[in-house]
């Protein structure tokens, strides 16, 4: 955080403003927020901003109706301004913060203004209930909400210092997103809570996959990944489980679905200027032979003029090692150059720089997978009819994996 930030380089002083406080005024100081202008369109301030604007002149039925209109909005968000205030302004997206984001240091007139706003969100935070209901008259219950004393220059400033980490916009808030419709990315709000701890055996690969990754968080040279395997091996719940295990360290993930590869140059422009570091997840890739999303994916991978980002690495499952759908009658085609033909085909999985395999485990490792997993979910059962049932099970199932032994404990949990 740039010096010139520090209140004490302004004249414009907070406790000064809280010994003036005037509720009058304090909507036209509200209405006046410049770098965080994004906060009058957001419902409960702009809610709170036509309370205090009935303040001056309003009747007093129109003072109980905005007063309760806000306090209701304000209850569906916990009913906390304090807290409330310190959330919205933490994930705004105002040009302070993305200059800071950037590594540039802001213009002197955009310390000022934001010194001189911190100081009004500050002032709006500590509004108490008593103080805002005490302007309107008449002998009726007014509902309360909570506020509580806390610094919110203070607070901002150190999410600032803490931008590699902490991000901000929706990148301050959720940790899992996906390309949605017309490219926005969209936020998960329930994300998948999978842990490191809770998956069992591939201890080899998991550490490939998490030293990558925190080359990455480190400015280092980081790879992109190809995770290649049997279905159910836990190739997508390991890379949401280092997500998880990273995110608070500045790590995001972004899911992005075949259709969608053409717009990924475009995704690493955008997020290119991002503090935070980012995985573009793309599960279960294959390809048919003439599909041209291959062609997008590999100018990608090959690091194209505008497809090149330090903050960004590609992770990619797939139950194909060479992810494109090949035949015997493309081997046997009339092209002339069929070799060649067939080695590009091929090539695509080769531009990922590490390709990792995750085998379905053996009888054993399959059983040591039942073993661990019974402890953890608080199965008591006998180990050879354990074994026995989930044998059975694998059996039903088509075979042996993380996958199947998790769905058999499942299944004996609830009493299936």
């Amino acid at each position: 955080m740039h010096s010139s930030y520090r209140a004490e380089r302004t004249a414009l002083s907070l406790n000064n403003i809280m010994e003036n406080k005037n509720l009058k005024t304090l909507g036209l100081r509200l209405r006046s927020l410049t770098l965080f202008r994004e906060l009058l369109g957001d419902p409960i301030i702009n809610a709170l901003g036509k309370s205090l604007d009935t303040l001056e002149s309003g009747e007093n039925s129109e003072k109980i109706s905005k007063y309760c209109d806000f306090v209701s909005l304000l209850y569906e968000k916990g009913g906390n301004l304090s807290k409330y205030l310190r959330e919205v302004a933490r994930d705004s997206e105002n040009v302070y913060i993305r200059t800071v984001g950037k590594g540039e240091k802001p213009a002197e007139f955009l310390e000022k203004a934001l010194v001189a706003e911190l100081c009004v969100l500050e002032e709006i935070s500590t509004l108490s209930s008593a103080e805002l209901s005490r302007e309107i008259e008449g002998d009726i219950f007014l509902p309360e909400y909570q506020t509580e004393s806390f610094s919110l220059a203070e607070f901002y400033r150190s999410h600032i210092e803490n931008i590699g980490k902490n991000g901000y916009g929706i990148y301050a808030r959720y940790r899992m997103f996906y390309l949605g419709a017309q490219n926005k990315i969209v936020p998960v709000h329930t994300p998948d809570e999978t842990r490191l701890s809770s998956l069992v055996d591939y201890e080899r690969e998991q550490k490939i996959i998490l030293d990558n990754t925190r080359a990455l968080l480190a400015g280092k040279p980081a790879a992109n990944i190809l995770l290649t395997g049997d279905a159910g091996t836990g190739k997508s719940s390991t890379v949401k489980a280092i997500v998880n295990e990273l995110y608070s360290e500045g790590l995001r993930i972004i899911e992005v679905k075949k259709d969608q590869l053409h717009s990924i140059a475009g995704l690493l422009d955008e997020l290119g200027e991002n503090p935070l570091k980012f995985i573009l997840f793309i599960d279960d890739l294959s390809f048919q032979r003439d599909d041209d999303n291959y062609s997008a994916l590999k100018a990608v991978l090959e690091g194209s003029v505008s497809a090149k980002s330090q903050n960004v690495v590609i992770y990619a499952t797939s139950n194909r090692r060479h992810l494109v759908k090949e035949s015997f009658g493309d081997r046997a085609g009339d092209e002339l150059h069929l070799n060649d033909t067939m080695q590009e085909t091929m090539s695509l999985a080769a531009r990922f720089g590490l390709t990792i395999t995750f085998q379905k485990p053996d009888k054993d490792e399959y059983l040591s997978i039942v073993k661990s997993l019974a402890a953890e979910y608080g199965i008591d059962m006998d180990e050879e009819e354990l074994f026995k049932k989930a044998e059975a099970h694998a059996i039903r199932k088509n075979g042996r994996s993380p996958r199947t032994a998790k769905q058999f404990i499942e299944l004996l949990k609830i009493g299936i």
